[in-house]
C-alpha cells in the first residue's frame, strides 16, 4: 500500500489545481461588464423606459406634459422640428416612448414617435434641443403557402393564416389572367414571397414581395414569376410572357353575369328581340365600376336609348370600351380627362332602360362589337431576348420550391 501513496498525492495535487483553474476563469468571467443595452439607438442603461399610445383627442403637450415636459420645450418642438416630423400629424394608436431619467424625480430626457412600424422620430427633451430620424432594423424571410380553394381564394388563403395584403397582391399579379369570381372549388394556388420582421419582433407586420406564384383555375395551371427589367418589377409567366395585359379581365367586383353577349335577345323592358352587344355584370348600386384600361373618356352623359348614365373610354387606336346604367360617375371623369387602369369612373345603377343594378358592359375592337368574355387582351412587353437566359436561370429555383410544395 505504500508504494500507492505518492501516485494519490499526486493525483489529488492535479484535480485540487484543475479545480483552482476552473474558479478563477468563473471570477474572472463574472467581473465582464455586461452588453449596453439600446433602444432606438440609445444607451438606456441608466434610464428607465414609459411607453404609450396616442390616445382620441391627445396632441402633442397632453402627452409630453403628463411626464412634467415644459410648455417652452412642447412650443419649441412644435414650430421648429417639422422638417424632421410634424407633430400636429400625430395619430391615434401610433406608440410612443419616454426614456426617463432615475433621479428622485425622475425627468423625461428623450421622447420618441412610431410613424409607422418601421420609421420613428427621435426628439431630445433636455439640454440642447434637437430631433432626428431613426429606422428599425427589417428582417425579410423567404417564405411558401399552398392552398386549395374550397369556396374563396380569401378563405382559403386566412385559414392557412396568411395575410391580407397577400392574397391582394395575387389579387393583382393574376388580374389579367384570372377572373377571381369564377374561381370555383378545386382550384388551388402556391405562393413564395417575402415576410417582414422588425429585428427581436417574432410577428410579422407586412408582407414583401412576392417571388413567384402558380395559380390552377378550371384545370389550368398558370406560373408568375417578379423579374426586374428596364428598372421595373413586373411579373412574367414561365415563358417569359408578361402578365400584365392591355386590360383587366373585368371591370367590377361582380356578383353573376345577369345577360350575355348576344346578336339577338328578349329585351327585359321593351319585350323585342333585339342585340344586346355587352355583358350585364349584376352587383349592388353603388359598386365602383373600374376601367379596365388606361384611356380617354370620349363621352358621358346619358344615353337616350336606354343605357341611362355612361361613360365612354377610348384606350387606343383599337380599342373602346362602353360602361351603362350608373348611378353616379367617378370623381372627376369628364369628357377629354384621361383615366388609368383601375380607376373608378362611376358606381353600379339602375338607370335608363333597367329591371335592377348592373353594369352593361361593352368592348369594341375597330368600331366592332365584340365578346368581353371570348376576348383574349395583348400581353404587355415580354422578357427581352438578351434577359432570356438571365430569366431562366432567375425562375429555376423558385419553380422548384412551387412544385415541391
Amino acid at each position: 500500500m505504500r508504494n500507492f501513496t505518492p501516485f494519490l498525492i499526486l493525483l489529488l495535487f492535479l484535480f485540487s489545481c484543475k479545480g483552482g483553474d476552473e474558479n478563477t476563469t468563473t471570477r474572472k468571467e463574472s467581473r465582464r461588464k455586461p452588453e449596453p443595452k439600446y433602444l432606438y439607438g440609445i444607451c438606456i442603461d441608466s434610464l428607465d423606459v414609459v411607453e404609450g399610445n396616442v390616445k382620441k383627442n391627445e396632441f402633442l403637450a397632453n402627452i409630453l406634459q403628463k411626464e412634467g415636459v415644459s410648455y417652452n420645450t412642447i412650443n419649441y418642438i412644435d414650430r421648429n422640428q417639422r422638417k424632421v416630423f410634424d407633430v400636429r400629424k400625430i395619430k391615434v394608436g401610433n406608440k410612443y416612448t419616454f426614456l426617463m431619467s432615475r433621479d428622485s424625480v425622475p425627468q423625461a430626457k428623450y421622447w420618441i414617435y412610431e410613424i409607422d412600424r418601421t420609421n420613428y422620430a427621435v426628439f431630445k427633451l433636455t439640454d440642447s434641443l434637437s430631433a432626428w430620424r431613426g429606422e428599425k432594423e427589417v428582417i425579410t424571410e423567404i417564405e411558401h403557402v399552398g392552398v386549395e380553394i374550397k369556396s374563396s381564394l380569401w378563405n382559403a388563403m386566412a385559414e392557412a393564416g396568411c395575410d391580407a395584403s397577400l392574397i391582394l397582391e395575387l389579387s393583382d399579379i393574376y388580374a389579367w389572367t384570372i377572373d377571381f369570381f369564377g374561381i370555383q372549388e378545386g382550384d388551388s394556388c402556391k405562393a413564395v414571397f417575402e415576410k417582414k420582421y422588425i429585428a427581436g419582433d417574432s410577428v410579422s407586420f407586412g408582407i414583401g414581395n412576392v417571388l413567384a406564384a402558380y395559380f390552377k383555375n378550371n384545370g389550368e395551371g398558370k406560373y408568375a414569376f417578379s423579374y426586374e427589367q428596364n428598372g421595373r418589377k413586373e411579373y412574367f409567366d414561365e415563358n417569359g410572357d408578361n402578365m400584365r395585359k392591355a386590360f383587366l379581365k373585368a371591370p367590377l367586383n361582380y356578383r353573376r353575369i345577369s345577360s350575355k353577349f348576344s346578336n339577338g335577345r328578349m329585351h327585359p323592358v321593351y319585350h323585342v328581340v333585339r342585340p344586346h352587344h355587352g355583358v350585364d355584370y349584376a352587383a349592388p348600386t353603388g359598386t365602383p365600376v373600374q376601367s379596365i384600361g388606361d384611356g380617354t373618356v370620349i363621352a358621358k352623359g346619358w344615353d337616350k336609348k336606354g343605357g341611362g348614365n355612361y361613360v365612354k373610354i377610348k384606350h387606343n387606336s383599337t380599342y373602346t370600351t362602353t360602361y351603362m346604367h350608373l348611378s353616379k360617375f367617378g370623381k372627376g371623369i369628364s369628357q377629354g380627362c384621361k383615366v388609368k387602369q383601375g380607376q373608378t369612373i362611376g358606381y353600379v345603377g339602375s338607370t335608363g332602360a333597367s329591371t335592377g343594378p348592373h353594369l352593361d358592359f361593352r368592348l369594341q375592337k375597330n368600331g366592332t362589337y365584340i365578346d368581353p368574355l371570348k376576348f383574349k387582351s395583348p400581353s404587355a412587353e415580354p422578357v427581352k431576348k438578351e434577359n432570356r437566359e438571365e430569366y431562366k436561370k432567375h425562375i429555376e429555383n423558385l419553380m422548384k420550391i412551387l412544385k415541391e410544395h
